[in-house]
């Protein structure tokens, strides 16, 4: 049969059942079964899902009976606690780099971002994020369903909001707990703050990789700048889809490898294909159009990221550094000060300290703190180029070191510097240089290493302090000379740094020419008040040791450890405030990142010296670099007419030199020498001294200041002169008010004087004649005293006044004529053996001489009883004959002038004459005896002045020949 009709056959055994209502009877039946099964299943079914709401009811109590119900003010702490980095800055508000953190995050608002960049995050994150109420249940069972059976396709669940509270209320632990959590915090979230302030809460929270320095990002601003180099508000729509993509997976999407370096083209592909699904979501959420899309997948992204760059803190790693060091000191202190706790109690419990240290580093890199420096950035930047390329530092040198494996090796060594300026009146640091070259392999900050600052202590702890106490002015005159310096408990005999001595000088010249003696004996008479407590740590000097308040070798800066360039400088800048101390910071200020001010410096001035002290040290400090040991600045200075005041310093062996200057605005310091020291002086190395070399520094970096500021550098201005300053006449050899011997001398000088310390006693260092020598010892001439006997005519010193002020212990009294003026001083007799007391008159002769004899050439007797001042020589031509005077002598050998028979007598003080001595014959005695008048005394004592003289000039050649 064929298939037509088999269909036909069947067509009518249908029609003929359905005729007979067979069809009908079965089809109800059938209906009624069904449904009945439909409705038995429905009714089933109904209970099982109200059954399994039940269960899961039940299941996600019991996740979450435990988690506290938060307020809104909970919430919003922690919602919005997320670390940011803190940020460093210039004066004036100037951004120069973040601080060393392990994630940078910059926070920002949601008006500043593209709103590219907001569809392509909700697209992609969370499509439903403007309709849900915190959760989506269809994407919740999803996620479920998928985790269940395994699935190797797993969506997630997640909304932004549920992402926003795992990253900042919960744990990245993957538990059902904590899902429920998660799920209960994000509908009681989203009860409590809109979806904007949602969505910039995510926007600043979610990690982004790394940008193109290597850090590690996060936050948008951070991720926009870090990879595009553009603010969020400015992102392209590739950019933004990128960027949207990058979370899913950072560091495999990121375009930057470790260091920053950006990754081959085989490495940017995850990426690249991660923005085109983006878009594409983009597209299909109807955030884009067809051509945008199309035009934005054939965008070439590679090209707008960011090349690898040195970042502001690469470049001021030492600025970095140190205000990182000095805001986390303060953010201690401010920390243990909320607890009730000071600075000295943390200096006393090392733990307690350490946890606040921590504490306050913690802080420092989480919570987004700006932290406003006086460092001016003009003259920072030009500072350190100068540093770099400064021509003159000398030769490196080589030492020896031991490593930590105990091996000795050779390290080679430039010369370093560390030069600052401080604001005078605020203690502001504007800027400094802590190393010639940070990037050289020296990391060390100079500026605050230990150094000995040599001479340059002279005027805070010599004579300043002198100068307050009225001990000196800067007219006194001070002896350098060779003897011993006493001081309490022992003696000192330092010597001056280029040799020699100088004689009696005025303090002024001291300090000008750096002699050192001078100024130690300045020190030894003010040591028992203590000066280096009194006045040292007024001016912030803290890092002395116990032993150096006591010992003579401070005077000469020469502590056991040194100082710090910055306190040497800040200590300076007193003089430059008027004697009025104010410590120098660099941290201005530390704000929130909204602006609400943690912490603002205030300057605490501390009197120090009074304004008379004050301008004098300034006024003799002008004289050290007008025509002293700093005399090769003001011919490398570019702006002349500055009112600068200042101090050279070398430390032994000439290891550390110093230059300190300070005008009426600020006060620059600064230091060069060898990490590990070693001397500075080399011959045939440099054109210039080591002194030059660190005064020629010192001026180039004040060009450099001056070209950024010349109102502050260089002002007009001078140092006023205060009230109690007069110009007072005085003598040079003593300091007192002239004698009409002083003037006759021609050594009456001019100087400054604070008017409370005007000398009030009159000159009496000379007197009228000359001395004798008395039993070795030398006195002055009286009226009765033979003058053959005497040393010279016209000025001597006063005996009584080189014995009153301690000269007479100072083994050649000759040491008193200074080098200067010497014609003047050469008229001045002065004794040449010890000082005597006055003679009194006994009455008597003095004893007869000791046994005379003769030699083939001399005379020879011995020493006479009393106050022998010399012996007379008498002749006569044969036994018999009547003796004639034919000279005199102080000593007590005569040279024979021929034969004849001879004797000798003392003379005294008051001229009186001994009994003859014995008398021996020489020869044979027939020669005529010399006639010993006035003419030929006169012309023997003429002889013996031609030969003083001739003497006196060979001495002077011999001293020159010694200083040069």
């Amino acid at each position: 049969m064929d298939l037509k009709q088999l269909l036909n056959n069947t067509a009518d055994k249908i029609k003929e059942l359905w005729e007979a209502g067979k069809i009908q009877r079965v089809s109800r039946v059938t209906y009624d079964v069904v449904w009945n099964i439909i409705l038995f299943i429905g009714i089933i079914g109904f209970i099982g899902i109200f059954f399994g709401i039940g269960i899961g009811a039940g299941y996600f109590a019991s996740l979450v009976k435990d988690e506290p119900i938060l307020d809104y003010k909970t919430m919003k702490s922690d919602i919005y606690n997320y670390e940011e980095t803190s940020k460093l800055y210039f004066a004036g508000n100037k951004y120069f780099a973040d601080v060393n953190s392990d994630l940078h995050r910059d926070e920002t608002k949601l008006k500043n971002v593209s709103e590219n960049l907001i569809n392509a995050v909700v697209a992609t994150e969370d499509e439903h994020f403007w309709d849900h109420n915190g959760v989506v249940p269809k994407a919740i069972v999803r996620a479920i369903m998928q985790e269940a059976i395994n699935s190797d396709i797993k969506t997630g669940g997640s909304t932004l909001t549920q992402q926003l509270i795992k990253n900042q209320l919960l744990t990245n632990e993957v538990s059902f707990e904590r899902k429920g959590k998660e799920i209960l915090l994000a509908l009681r979230l989203e009860r409590f703050f809109t979806k904007d302030q949602i969505l910039e809460a995510y926007l600043n929270i979610i990690p982004y990789g790394r940008e193109a320095s290597g850090k590690n990002i996060a936050g948008i601003q951070t991720a926009a700048k870090g990879v595009f180099g553009v603010n969020a508000k400015k992102l392209s729509l590739p950019q933004a889809a990128y960027l949207a993509g990058l979370p899913q997976n950072p560091y495999y999407y990121t375009p930057f490898a470790s260091g920053g370096k950006l990754k081959d083209e085989e490495g940017l592909k995850p990426g690249i294909n991660r923005m085109k699904t983006v878009l594409k979501r983009m597209y299909e959420e109807n955030y884009i159009s067809q051509k945008q899309y199309d035009k934005a997948v054939k965008y070439d992204i590679t090209a707008d990221f960011t090349k690898k760059s040195v970042t502001s803190s690469e470049k001021n790693p030492i600025l970095m550094t140190e205000l990182e060091k000095r805001a986390t000191k303060i953010l201690i202190e401010l920390d243990a000060k909320k607890d009730g706790y000071n600075k000295k109690d943390l200096d006393k419990n090392k733990k307690l300290k350490d946890k606040y240290t921590i504490q306050a580093e913690r802080d420092l890199r989480q919570n987004g703190y700006k932290i406003h420096s006086t460092i001016d950035k003009d003259i920072y930047m030009k500072f350190q180029k100068v540093a770099k390329d400064y021509a003159y530092y000398g030769p490196d040198t080589t030492v020896t070191v031991i490593d930590k494996n105990g091996k000795t090796k050779q390290n080679k060594q430039q010369v370093q510097t560390g030069s600052i300026l401080i604001e005078n009146k605020t203690g502001k640091v504007l800027s400094f240089v802590g190393n010639r070259d940070y990037n050289d392999g020296n990391q060390l900050n100079y500026v605050t290493q230990r150094r000995p600052n040599g001479s340059t202590m002279k005027p805070l702890l010599d004579y300043a302090p002198a100068m307050e106490k009225g001990v000196v002015q800067p007219g006194t005159p001070i002896a350098d000379t060779s003897e011993p310096i006493l001081f309490p408990g022992q003696s000192y005999h330092p010597g001056n740094y280029a040799g020699g001595y100088h004689g009696i000088v005025s303090a002024r010249d001291a300090l000008k020419n750096s002699y050192n003696i001078p100024a130690v004996k300045t020190y030894a008479k003010i040591i028992n008040d203590n000066p280096a407590k009194q006045y040292l740590d007024k001016m912030g000097i803290t890092t002395l040791e116990k032993g150096d308040y006591y010992h003579p070798s401070l005077s000469l800066g020469q502590p056991t450890w040194g100082i710090t360039p910055e306190e040497n400088t800040n200590a300076f800048a007193t003089f430059g405030n008027n004697g009025n101390f104010v410590d120098a910071y660099m941290i201005d200020k530390i704000t929130t990142s909204d602006g609400k001010v943690v912490y603002k410096h205030k300057s605490k001035p501390v009197k120090v010296f009074s304004p008379q002290t004050t301008y004098l040290t300034l006024d003799m400090m002008r004289d050290v670099i007008q025509s002293g040991t700093a005399s090769y600045i003001p011919s490398q200075l570019k702006y002349g007419g500055v009112d600068w005041a200042g101090k050279t310093g070398t430390s032994q062996d000439w290891k550390d030199a110093w230059f300190v200057g300070t005008n009426p605005n600020v006060t620059m310091g600064t230091w060069i020498g060898y990490r590990s020291p070693k001397s500075l002086r080399c011959y045939g190395c440099s054109p210039l001294s080591y002194s030059q070399r660190a005064n020629k520094l010192w001026a180039e970096l004040v060009n450099a200041a001056t070209d950024q500021n010349k109102e502050l550098m260089a002002p007009t201005k001078r140092f006023k002169q205060p009230d109690g300053i007069v110009s007072k006449s005085y003598c040079a050899i003593s300091g007192m008010l002239p004698s009409d011997l002083c003037s006759k001398a021609g050594l009456v000088k001019t100087d400054l004087f604070n008017a409370k310390f005007v000398p009030t006693k009159k000159d009496d260092s000379l007197i009228s004649g000359s001395f004798v020598e008395v039993n070795g010892r030398a006195v002055a001439a009286g009226p009765k005293t033979p003058k053959e006997f005497v040393n010279g005519n016209g000025l001597s010193f006063n005996p009584d006044w080189l014995k009153r002020n301690g000269y007479d212990r100072i083994s050649d009294l000759k040491e008193l004529y200074p080098r200067i003026e010497t014609e003047k001083w050469e008229k001045i007799a002065f004794p040449k053996g010890k000082i005597g007391n006055a003679i009194k008159d006994s009455g008597k002769a003095p004893g007869t001489p000791g046994e005379l004899s003769a030699s083939t050439k001399h005379l020879s007797w011995g020493q006479a009883t009393g106050d022998v001042i010399g012996y007379r020589i008498y002749r006569a031509s044969s036994k018999g004959s009547s003796f004639s005077l034919i000279d005199h002598t102080t000593s007590k050998q005569y040279s024979l002038p021929g034969p004849g028979v001879y004797q000798v007598k003392a003379v005294d003080y008051f001229g009186r004459e001994s009994a003859s001595s014995n008398t021996v014959q020489v020869g044979g005695a027939k020669d005529k005896p010399e006639k010993y008048d006035d003419k030929t005394k006169d012309k023997k004592n003429k002889d013996q002045k031609d030969q003083g003289d001739q003497k006196k000039k060979a001495d002077k050649k011999k001293d020159k020949k010694k200083d040069d």
